[in-house]
């Protein structure tokens, strides 16, 4: 997740927020309307969207008291799934050691598609085991897209032409299978080498960490978009994390809330669903570890609880 290291962006002037209608009637917060003029509870547009199910969920498997590092066994991934499995077409998965190498095999197992993380980061000889490891798994037919790398270089973990060369191994092994990073949406007009690089551009795309006020997060992520699209050289173009947390502290003008999470979500998956835009909602699951990496807002961005419970019901 881009952490809140960005300036603050300057938000969208409203003849561009116009441009893109809020799915929520502007009247009653708690509403949506839909094409027919019709209106429904922000609590039955949520549990509308959980039935018809969404492009694809982050995933991770923690569970309390975990935090990167841990092992992670079988039966917990696999109970995991489960509960996401119903609502998403697609798992996105960040590593491939400790016990997250067994996600996309399960994922599979159960009908999801994949999205396969490789977790680089400064440790040179943990990114080897990530590569290898996601190289075997792909080839074994558990990745259907491979992410080599997450936020790399915005963390500077890795220069860009070391990013680059271990990108360009797994393409070397993996023909066939599309390959790329993923990154703030930002990331790549700053290294259009890193662009080049990618059979598939994966954006993270976070109206929230740039301060930006939740009536107008839509509009603006569209921009994020846009502007990635804008260089990607026509290639196709992921949104690979979004999202918004429902406690904590505000950000600038962005603040956190249950009500706010779920117009976020309903927003992102009905806008999403009809412009035909592949996206994954960050995240499943509730991470109490993150409290420290990201502040008080950290452990609070799952559409499920720490224990597995939905929250928004």
């Amino acid at each position: 997740m881009s952490k809140p290291s960005f300036a603050l962006a300057a938000h969208l002037p409203p003849a561009e927020a116009a441009s893109v209608a809020p799915v929520f009637d502007s009247g009653a917060m708690e509403s949506l309307s839909g094409g027919t003029g019709s209106v429904v509870t922000l609590a039955e547009a949520f549990r509308s969207v959980l039935a018809q199910g969404v492009h694809g969920l982050c995933f991770s498997p923690y569970l309390e008291g975990q935090a990167p590092g841990a092992q992670v066994s079988e039966a917990q991934i696999r109970q995991r799934l489960e509960v996401c499995r119903p609502h998403a077409r697609w798992i996105r998965s960040f590593s491939c050691t400790d016990g997250h190498e067994q996600t996309p095999r399960i994922a599979h197992e159960l009908g999801l598609k994949t999205l396969v993380g490789a977790w680089l980061g400064a440790d040179a000889e943990i990114n080897v085991r990530e590569i290898d490891n996601v190289i075997a798994l792909a080839r074994a037919g558990c990745a259907d897209l491979v992410a080599v790398g997450n936020e790399v270089l915005l963390r500077g973990d890795l220069t860009e032409d070391e990013l680059i060369d271990c990108i360009a191994r797994v393409k070397a092994a993996l023909p066939g299978i599309p390959v790329g990073y993923v990154d703030a949406y930002f990331i790549f007009e700053n290294y259009p080498r890193v662009t080049a690089a990618c059979d598939v551009v994966m954006a993270n795309c976070y109206p929230f960490w740039e301060g930006c006020p939740r009536e107008q997060a839509l509009p603006y992520m569209r921009q994020m978009l846009e502007k990635t699209r804008a260089v990607s050289a026509g290639k196709r173009v992921i949104i690979s994390e979004t999202g918004w947390p429902h406690q904590g502290s505000p950000f600038h003008g962005a603040l956190p809330g249950p009500t706010a999470a779920v117009q976020y979500f309903v927003e992102t998956a009905v806008w999403a669903e009809r412009e035909g835009i592949e996206w994954f909602h960050f995240a499943a699951f509730d991470e109490a570890w993150k409290v420290g990496a990201e502040g008080d807002v950290g452990a609070f961005w799952g559409l499920w609880d720490k224990d597995a419970k939905l929250k928004y019901l």
